[in-house]
């Protein structure tokens, strides 16, 4: 069981989920990832629904990344996840490029472009990845890629499990928040 108190995860970790020790493809637990990666856009549309600009610009917990930066940071993760498929189901075990999402967030696109812009992003992105991913072959799903900063080879099961948690992961730090705040 993981600690609800933990404001950094308040779902708990990828590890704490029901479906992370899955290591083989499941059929269910496939067709609930996918669904959750569907629905991604809507959740974290409806997460800031409503919000001002002075709540926006607040931290999810002290020290975090404001509500702005976390809308703007699941489009940026979910286009390098999209291109780790495509690289995944193209080439042979390739090598990913890591990056620096802390970097990435105190970019100054994340301070000025309006957030509606990274949600109409995240649709789009979101309905080419789910029309990808939802007509792989089983096959598909063993083909891996390789990720150079932790040395090992990641199977595309598990990124989809990876970035289905993510999603989800970050909808609850602004849900959590908004419960906290009372908004």
């Amino acid at each position: 069981m993981f600690d609800n108190t933990d404001l950094r995860y308040p779902i708990g970790k990828l590890a704490d989920q029901p479906y992370a020790g899955q290591l083989e493809p499941d059929e269910r637990i496939k067709e609930e990832l996918l669904l959750d990666l569907q629905m991604l856009p809507q959740a974290l549309e409806y997460a800031i629904l409503n919000l001002d600009a002075q709540q926006l610009d607040t931290p999810y917990r002290p020290g975090g990344w404001t509500v702005q930066q976390v809308v703007h940071h699941v489009p940026d993760s979910h286009m390098n996840a999209y291109t780790r498929f495509k690289l995944g189901l193209t080439e042979n075990n390739p090598p990913i490029k890591p990056y620096d999402e802390g970097a990435w967030a105190q970019l100054v696109d994340t301070r000025i472009v309006p957030v509606n812009i990274s949600l109409t992003l995240l649709h789009a992105l979101h309905a080419r990845w789910f029309a990808l991913l939802n007509n792989l072959d089983e096959s598909d799903w063993k083909k891996t890629v390789y990720h150079p900063e932790h040395k090992k080879e990641l199977s595309l099961w598990h990124l989809l499990k990876m970035y289905a948690w993510h999603g989800k992961h970050h909808v609850a730090h602004i849900n959590s928040l908004r419960d906290r705040m009372g908004w």
